[in-house]
Protein backbone atom coordinates (compact mmCIF):
# COMPACT_ATOMS: atom_id res chain seq x y z
CA UNK A 1 0.00 0.00 0.00
CA UNK A 2 1.25 3.49 -0.86
CA UNK A 3 1.96 6.02 1.88
CA UNK A 4 0.87 9.34 0.34
CA UNK A 5 1.75 12.67 1.87
CA UNK A 6 -1.13 13.82 4.02
CA UNK A 7 -3.42 16.68 3.08
CA UNK A 8 -3.32 19.96 4.96
CA UNK A 9 -6.75 20.88 6.38
CA UNK A 10 -7.71 24.53 6.60
CA UNK A 11 -11.05 26.23 7.24
CA UNK A 12 -12.21 29.79 7.76
CA UNK A 13 -15.70 30.84 8.94
CA UNK A 14 -16.89 27.42 7.78
CA UNK A 15 -20.60 26.76 8.28
CA UNK A 16 -23.49 24.59 7.12
CA UNK A 17 -27.17 25.47 7.51
CA UNK A 18 -29.91 22.88 7.14
CA UNK A 19 -33.71 23.24 6.95
CA UNK A 20 -33.98 23.51 10.76
CA UNK A 21 -31.04 25.79 11.45
CA UNK A 22 -27.24 25.80 11.59
CA UNK A 23 -25.59 22.41 11.98
CA UNK A 24 -22.29 24.21 12.63
CA UNK A 25 -20.97 27.69 12.05
CA UNK A 26 -17.85 29.82 12.44
CA UNK A 27 -15.40 26.93 12.23
CA UNK A 28 -11.72 27.78 11.79
CA UNK A 29 -8.81 25.36 11.50
CA UNK A 30 -5.25 25.25 10.21
CA UNK A 31 -3.67 21.78 10.47
CA UNK A 32 -0.51 20.60 8.73
CA UNK A 33 -0.30 17.48 6.54
CA UNK A 34 -0.05 14.28 8.58
CA UNK A 35 -1.83 15.82 11.58
CA UNK A 36 -4.07 13.95 14.01
CA UNK A 37 -7.19 16.16 14.19
CA UNK A 38 -9.88 15.52 16.80
CA UNK A 39 -13.36 17.04 16.41
CA UNK A 40 -14.44 17.21 20.04
CA UNK A 41 -17.88 18.06 21.35
CA UNK A 42 -21.15 16.69 22.72
CA UNK A 43 -23.61 14.87 20.49
CA UNK A 44 -25.90 17.20 18.60
CA UNK A 45 -23.34 19.95 17.92
CA UNK A 46 -22.80 19.24 14.23
CA UNK A 47 -19.75 16.99 14.55
CA UNK A 48 -20.80 14.49 11.87
CA UNK A 49 -21.96 17.21 9.48
CA UNK A 50 -18.60 18.94 9.92
CA UNK A 51 -16.74 15.70 9.17
CA UNK A 52 -18.81 15.11 6.03
CA UNK A 53 -18.36 18.71 4.88
CA UNK A 54 -14.58 18.59 5.31
CA UNK A 55 -14.42 15.37 3.27
CA UNK A 56 -16.51 16.75 0.40
CA UNK A 57 -19.73 14.85 1.18
CA UNK A 58 -21.85 17.81 2.32
CA UNK A 59 -21.88 21.26 0.75
CA UNK A 60 -21.16 24.11 3.18
CA UNK A 61 -23.35 27.19 3.30
CA UNK A 62 -20.78 29.81 4.19
CA UNK A 63 -17.04 30.28 4.49
CA UNK A 64 -14.54 27.99 2.84
CA UNK A 65 -12.11 25.18 3.55
CA UNK A 66 -9.07 23.80 1.78
CA UNK A 67 -8.15 20.12 1.79
CA UNK A 68 -4.72 19.69 0.25
CA UNK A 69 -4.83 22.13 -2.63
CA UNK A 70 -8.58 21.65 -3.23
CA UNK A 71 -10.86 24.46 -2.09
CA UNK A 72 -14.34 23.78 -0.74
CA UNK A 73 -17.12 24.08 -1.71
CA UNK A 74 -15.98 24.42 -5.34
CA UNK A 75 -13.78 21.32 -5.47
CA UNK A 76 -15.94 18.81 -3.59
CA UNK A 77 -15.39 16.00 -6.11
CA UNK A 78 -11.62 16.45 -5.96
CA UNK A 79 -11.71 16.31 -2.15
CA UNK A 80 -13.76 13.11 -2.24
CA UNK A 81 -11.04 11.49 -4.33
CA UNK A 82 -8.35 12.08 -1.70
CA UNK A 83 -10.45 11.73 1.48
CA UNK A 84 -11.67 8.31 2.62
CA UNK A 85 -14.23 7.49 5.29
CA UNK A 86 -13.45 5.01 8.02
CA UNK A 87 -16.40 4.03 10.22
CA UNK A 88 -19.23 6.59 9.89
CA UNK A 89 -22.50 5.09 11.23
CA UNK A 90 -25.40 5.39 8.80
CA UNK A 91 -23.14 6.30 5.87
CA UNK A 92 -20.81 3.40 5.15
CA UNK A 93 -21.73 0.66 7.61
CA UNK A 94 -20.13 -2.73 7.13
CA UNK A 95 -22.33 -5.46 5.66
CA UNK A 96 -23.13 -7.67 8.64
CA UNK A 97 -23.90 -10.70 6.45
CA UNK A 98 -20.48 -10.81 4.76
CA UNK A 99 -17.35 -12.49 6.04
CA UNK A 100 -14.28 -10.38 6.73
CA UNK A 101 -12.59 -11.75 3.61
CA UNK A 102 -15.63 -10.94 1.45
CA UNK A 103 -15.85 -7.42 2.85
CA UNK A 104 -12.17 -6.82 2.07
CA UNK A 105 -12.45 -8.24 -1.45
CA UNK A 106 -15.50 -6.10 -2.16
CA UNK A 107 -13.64 -3.02 -0.96
CA UNK A 108 -10.64 -3.84 -3.16
CA UNK A 109 -12.84 -4.49 -6.21
CA UNK A 110 -14.75 -1.23 -5.82
CA UNK A 111 -11.59 0.75 -5.24
CA UNK A 112 -9.95 -0.72 -8.32
CA UNK A 113 -13.06 -0.34 -10.46
CA UNK A 114 -13.76 3.30 -9.60
CA UNK A 115 -10.61 4.73 -8.03
CA UNK A 116 -7.70 3.27 -9.94
CA UNK A 117 -6.19 4.69 -13.14
CA UNK A 118 -7.78 3.21 -16.24
CA UNK A 119 -4.46 1.68 -17.34
CA UNK A 120 -4.59 -0.62 -14.30
CA UNK A 121 -7.74 -2.25 -15.70
CA UNK A 122 -5.75 -3.37 -18.74
CA UNK A 123 -3.32 -5.48 -16.72
CA UNK A 124 -3.64 -9.30 -16.76
CA UNK A 125 -6.18 -10.67 -14.30
CA UNK A 126 -3.57 -12.61 -12.31
CA UNK A 127 -1.50 -9.46 -11.88
CA UNK A 128 -4.54 -7.47 -10.75
CA UNK A 129 -5.44 -10.12 -8.20
CA UNK A 130 -1.91 -10.23 -6.85
CA UNK A 131 -1.86 -6.44 -6.56
CA UNK A 132 -5.21 -6.44 -4.73
CA UNK A 133 -4.00 -9.12 -2.33
CA UNK A 134 -0.86 -7.12 -1.57
CA UNK A 135 -2.89 -3.95 -0.93
CA UNK A 136 -5.24 -5.82 1.40
CA UNK A 137 -2.34 -7.27 3.36
CA UNK A 138 -0.69 -3.85 3.69
CA UNK A 139 -3.97 -2.21 4.74
CA UNK A 140 -4.62 -4.87 7.40
CA UNK A 141 -1.11 -4.36 8.73
CA UNK A 142 -1.61 -0.58 8.91
CA UNK A 143 -4.97 -1.06 10.68
CA UNK A 144 -3.50 -3.56 13.13
CA UNK A 145 -6.01 -6.29 12.28
CA UNK A 146 -4.61 -9.84 12.38
CA UNK A 147 -7.13 -12.17 10.72
CA UNK A 148 -5.56 -15.18 12.45
CA UNK A 149 -6.78 -13.87 15.83
CA UNK A 150 -10.44 -13.80 14.74
CA UNK A 151 -12.72 -16.68 15.83
CA UNK A 152 -12.93 -18.16 12.33
CA UNK A 153 -10.07 -16.30 10.72
CA UNK A 154 -10.98 -14.55 7.48
CA UNK A 155 -14.25 -16.55 7.39
CA UNK A 156 -15.51 -14.73 10.50
CA UNK A 157 -18.72 -12.85 9.70
CA UNK A 158 -18.77 -9.11 10.29
CA UNK A 159 -21.62 -9.46 12.79
CA UNK A 160 -19.37 -11.57 15.01
CA UNK A 161 -16.64 -8.94 15.28
CA UNK A 162 -16.03 -7.00 18.46
CA UNK A 163 -16.43 -3.23 18.19
CA UNK A 164 -12.66 -2.60 18.12
CA UNK A 165 -12.16 -5.28 15.45
CA UNK A 166 -14.93 -3.72 13.33
CA UNK A 167 -13.26 -0.30 13.62
CA UNK A 168 -9.94 -1.78 12.47
CA UNK A 169 -11.65 -3.51 9.53
CA UNK A 170 -13.34 -0.26 8.44
CA UNK A 171 -10.02 1.56 8.66
CA UNK A 172 -8.30 -1.14 6.60
CA UNK A 173 -10.94 -0.86 3.86
CA UNK A 174 -10.57 2.93 3.83
CA UNK A 175 -6.80 2.64 3.49
CA UNK A 176 -7.10 0.45 0.37
CA UNK A 177 -7.52 3.62 -1.68
CA UNK A 178 -4.30 5.21 -0.31
CA UNK A 179 -6.13 8.35 0.87
CA UNK A 180 -4.42 11.56 1.94
CA UNK A 181 -7.14 12.19 4.54
CA UNK A 182 -8.84 9.53 6.67
CA UNK A 183 -12.04 10.49 8.55
CA UNK A 184 -13.76 8.55 11.35
CA UNK A 185 -16.97 9.29 13.28
CA UNK A 186 -18.17 8.48 16.82
CA UNK A 187 -14.83 7.08 17.92
CA UNK A 188 -15.92 6.78 21.56
CA UNK A 189 -19.04 4.69 21.04
CA UNK A 190 -19.07 1.21 22.61
CA UNK A 191 -15.37 1.23 23.42
CA UNK A 192 -13.82 0.74 26.84
CA UNK A 193 -11.12 3.10 28.08
CA UNK A 194 -8.47 0.55 27.15
CA UNK A 195 -9.92 0.14 23.65
CA UNK A 196 -10.05 3.91 23.15
CA UNK A 197 -6.39 4.09 24.04
CA UNK A 198 -5.70 1.40 21.42
CA UNK A 199 -7.70 3.23 18.75
CA UNK A 200 -5.89 6.51 19.35
CA UNK A 201 -2.58 4.65 19.18
CA UNK A 202 -3.72 3.21 15.83
CA UNK A 203 -4.63 6.65 14.49
CA UNK A 204 -1.29 8.08 15.61
CA UNK A 205 0.51 5.31 13.73
CA UNK A 206 -1.50 6.07 10.57
CA UNK A 207 -0.73 9.78 10.87
CA UNK A 208 2.94 8.87 11.32
CA UNK A 209 2.77 7.08 7.95
CA UNK A 210 1.86 10.40 6.34
CA UNK A 211 -1.97 10.26 6.23
CA UNK A 212 -3.87 13.14 7.84
CA UNK A 213 -6.47 11.78 10.28
CA UNK A 214 -9.75 13.49 11.25
CA UNK A 215 -11.68 11.80 14.07
CA UNK A 216 -14.93 12.77 15.81
CA UNK A 217 -14.93 12.07 19.54
CA UNK A 218 -16.32 13.29 22.86
CA UNK A 219 -12.88 13.62 24.46
CA UNK A 220 -9.70 14.30 22.49
CA UNK A 221 -6.20 13.14 23.44
CA UNK A 222 -3.63 15.70 24.54
CA UNK A 223 -1.45 15.34 21.46
CA UNK A 224 -4.18 15.99 18.87
CA UNK A 225 -5.03 19.20 17.05
CA UNK A 226 -8.43 19.84 18.63
CA UNK A 227 -11.43 21.36 16.85
CA UNK A 228 -14.29 21.88 19.29
CA UNK A 229 -17.97 22.16 18.34
CA UNK A 230 -20.72 23.56 20.53
CA UNK A 231 -21.34 26.82 22.37
CA UNK A 232 -18.58 28.84 24.02
CA UNK A 233 -19.94 29.50 27.50
CA UNK A 234 -18.06 32.71 28.27
CA UNK A 235 -18.76 34.23 24.85
CA UNK A 236 -15.11 35.16 24.36
CA UNK A 237 -12.57 34.12 21.80
CA UNK A 238 -11.51 30.50 22.34
CA UNK A 239 -8.02 29.57 23.29
CA UNK A 240 -6.37 27.27 20.79
CA UNK A 241 -5.37 23.92 22.24
CA UNK A 242 -1.83 23.11 21.16
CA UNK A 243 -0.94 19.45 20.72
CA UNK A 244 1.97 18.19 22.77
CA UNK A 245 5.24 18.49 20.88
CA UNK A 246 3.72 20.43 17.98
CA UNK A 247 5.51 23.37 16.43
CA UNK A 248 3.36 26.50 16.37
CA UNK A 249 -0.17 27.01 17.61
CA UNK A 250 -3.02 25.66 15.47
CA UNK A 251 -5.68 28.17 14.53
CA UNK A 252 -8.88 26.87 16.08
CA UNK A 253 -12.23 28.49 16.74
CA UNK A 254 -15.48 27.23 18.17
CA UNK A 255 -18.53 26.41 16.09
CA UNK A 256 -21.95 27.45 17.32
CA UNK A 257 -24.54 24.91 18.42
CA UNK A 258 -27.31 24.06 15.97
CA UNK A 259 -30.61 25.84 16.46
CA UNK A 260 -32.49 22.90 17.95
CA UNK A 261 -29.55 20.94 19.32
CA UNK A 262 -29.36 17.30 18.38
CA UNK A 263 -32.55 17.47 16.32
CA UNK A 264 -31.15 20.17 14.06
CA UNK A 265 -27.95 18.18 13.62
CA UNK A 266 -29.86 15.09 12.58
CA UNK A 267 -32.23 17.03 10.32
CA UNK A 268 -29.38 18.87 8.62
CA UNK A 269 -27.63 15.59 7.87
CA UNK A 270 -30.79 13.76 6.75
CA UNK A 271 -32.34 16.55 4.68
CA UNK A 272 -29.34 18.45 3.32
CA UNK A 273 -29.26 16.35 0.15
CA UNK A 274 -32.83 17.37 -0.76
CA UNK A 275 -32.08 20.97 0.16
CA UNK A 276 -29.08 21.14 -2.15
CA UNK A 277 -26.40 21.04 0.57
CA UNK A 278 -25.24 17.45 0.37
CA UNK A 279 -23.12 15.13 -1.66
CA UNK A 280 -23.35 12.39 0.98
CA UNK A 281 -22.57 8.82 0.01
CA UNK A 282 -25.64 6.66 -0.45
CA UNK A 283 -25.86 3.17 1.02
CA UNK A 284 -26.91 1.64 -2.28
CA UNK A 285 -28.20 -1.84 -2.87
CA UNK A 286 -26.14 -1.84 -6.04
CA UNK A 287 -22.87 -2.61 -4.23
CA UNK A 288 -22.99 -6.29 -5.03
CA UNK A 289 -23.73 -5.57 -8.73
CA UNK A 290 -20.80 -3.17 -8.83
CA UNK A 291 -18.49 -5.79 -7.35
CA UNK A 292 -19.70 -8.38 -9.85
CA UNK A 293 -19.10 -5.98 -12.73
CA UNK A 294 -15.73 -4.86 -11.46
CA UNK A 295 -13.85 -7.09 -13.89
CA UNK A 296 -15.30 -5.13 -16.82
CA UNK A 297 -13.39 -2.06 -18.06
CA UNK A 298 -15.05 1.12 -16.92
CA UNK A 299 -14.33 4.81 -16.88
CA UNK A 300 -11.97 5.57 -14.03
CA UNK A 301 -9.84 8.36 -12.63
CA UNK A 302 -6.73 8.61 -14.82
CA UNK A 303 -4.89 10.57 -12.15
CA UNK A 304 -4.86 13.79 -14.21
CA UNK A 305 -5.87 16.36 -11.61
CA UNK A 306 -5.81 19.25 -14.05
CA UNK A 307 -8.48 17.65 -16.22
CA UNK A 308 -10.50 16.41 -13.26
CA UNK A 309 -10.55 19.75 -11.46
CA UNK A 310 -11.92 21.54 -14.52
CA UNK A 311 -15.08 19.43 -14.20
CA UNK A 312 -15.50 19.69 -10.44
CA UNK A 313 -18.28 22.26 -10.64
CA UNK A 314 -20.43 19.65 -12.35
CA UNK A 315 -19.26 16.79 -10.13
CA UNK A 316 -20.79 18.03 -6.89
CA UNK A 317 -24.14 16.40 -7.69
CA UNK A 318 -22.82 13.07 -8.91
CA UNK A 319 -25.11 10.12 -8.23
CA UNK A 320 -24.42 6.46 -7.71
CA UNK A 321 -20.99 6.38 -9.36
CA UNK A 322 -19.42 8.76 -6.83
CA UNK A 323 -21.26 7.11 -3.96
CA UNK A 324 -20.01 3.67 -4.93
CA UNK A 325 -16.53 5.03 -5.50
CA UNK A 326 -16.42 6.35 -1.98
CA UNK A 327 -17.95 3.16 -0.59
CA UNK A 328 -14.94 1.38 -2.03
CA UNK A 329 -12.56 3.80 -0.33
CA UNK A 330 -14.32 3.80 2.99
Amino acid sequence: MDSPHGAAVKAEDFGLKGPRGWAFRGIGLDAAPGSLIAVEGPSGTGRTCLLLALTGRMKPTEGHAEIGRHRLPKKMAAVRRIAALGPVPGINDLDQSLTVAEQLREGALLQRHYGAPIRSLLRPRAERRATAAARIEAALDAAGLDLATLPKGERTTVRDLERLEAVRLSVAIALLGSPRLLALDDLDIKLSDTERTEVWALLRSIAARGVTVLAVCSEAPADAVVLRTGPKEDGGAPEAKQPTGAAGTPKITWGTRAKDGAKADRDAEAEADADGHAAVEKDSGERQDAAADAEKPAKADDGNDSNDDSNDDNDDTKGADDALAEAGRA
